[in-house]
């Protein structure tokens, strides 16, 4: 059951045909492709019960608003004042991003760098979290007069104060796939209570198969922004250089097909993590079908808000609970 999907039998057919245009060889063809069906057979990964899925994804069965890096726009980012403001703000849960520090202490933070968010400069893999510790992650935020004292918090400190303030957490894992996996498994033996209320998402897929593996039951899921190898969240290209742009471009389009097609199955999600411009009724419904719940991100507008939750009836992240803004990239 798990590889004889409609969409896989598409895919693994568009493959055939491929290759068999650029090979010229009928055996070639059937033999690449019969190995791709049979390795995504041995080794894709089983999505955690839908039970426990459908806690985490919709609580109380509704579609849950989750406040993006702990409401971005509503406190500064990803620190434990955004997340008691997020609980505050009517929020069903917090998206959170997990980094480390040079001495591998796994903290919140976004950027691979400070200037953003903090008053101090250089690369987290540079700074110590005792150097770390001493910036203010207020200093840039719009309401840094609110939000004075704050620090920048530890992976465990952020999950006390989310379970504490009965939120869903979204555990959105930057890179270090093997170091994040490690620290988020000794937090879900830590507190069991996890398994029912988060889920461990990425847009690296390797991070998310590693984390199935060192856990069957944890809730996962793929972050997706098409074209984002290639251009930035704002639509401006990462890179000046033609050639460098277009091979990114292609390498996107081989992403996009690849996490559709059978990524997710490999992975064995339960959600797609999909920025909003891409997503629509028939895009939900043809999700919903295999299992997989659709969360978009960001929704900040009023009428978007309403649009996912009576029509789409579908879970969102989004920078604001209390008011419409601008995506915080």
């Amino acid at each position: 059951m798990l590889c004889h999907g409609e969409g896989l039998l598409s895919s693994l057919t568009a493959l055939l045909g491929v290759v068999l245009a650029l090979s010229r060889s009928p055996a070639l063809a059937c033999l690449l492709t019969a190995g791709l069906y049979l390795a995504l057979h041995l080794f894709s990964l089983e999505p955690a019960a839908p039970q426990s899925a459908q806690r985490v994804l919709r609580p109380r069965g509704a579609a849950a608003r989750i406040a993006h890096r702990g409401g971005a726009h509503d406190a500064p980012e990803n620190t434990l004042a955004a997340i008691r403001q997020a609980a505050e703000n009517g929020a069903t849960g917090v998206e959170l991003d997990l980094e480390f520090t040079a001495d591998g202490v796994p903290i919140l933070m976004h950027d691979e760098t400070v200037e953003r968010t903090t008053d101090g400069s250089g690369r987290l893999r540079d700074l110590t979290f005792d150097e770390i510790r001493r910036l203010n992650p207020s200093a840039k935020h719009r309401l840094r007069n609110k939000f004075q004292g704050e620090k920048v918090p530890t992976l465990r400190e952020a999950v006390v104060e989310s379970m504490h303030r009965n939120l869903i957490i979204y555990f959105d894992v930057k890179g270090h796939a093997s170091q994040a996996v490690d620290a988020l498994k000794q937090l879900y033996l830590e507190f069991p209570r996890l398994y029912n209320n988060s889920v461990v998402c990425s847009f690296m897929p390797d991070v998310v198969y590693k984390m199935r593996q060192a856990d069957r039951n944890v809730v996962t899921a793929l972050t997706h922004r098409p074209w984002h190898l290639s251009h930035f969240g704002d639509g401006t290209p990462r890179f000046s250089s033609s050639w460098k742009h277009y091979l990114y471009m292609m390498m996107d389009v081989i992403l996009d097909w690849s996490l559709h097609s059978f990524l997710w199955r490999l992975c064995g999600v339960s959600a797609f993590l999909i920025q909003k411009n891409f997503v629509s009724q028939e895009y939900v419904r043809h999700w919903s079908s295999k299992g997989i719940q659709v969360v978009a991100w960001t929704v900040n507008t009023f009428a978007e808000k309403s649009y996912y939750e009576s029509v789409l009836e579908s879970s969102y992240i989004t920078d604001s609970l209390v008011e419409d803004c601008d995506p915080h990239y």
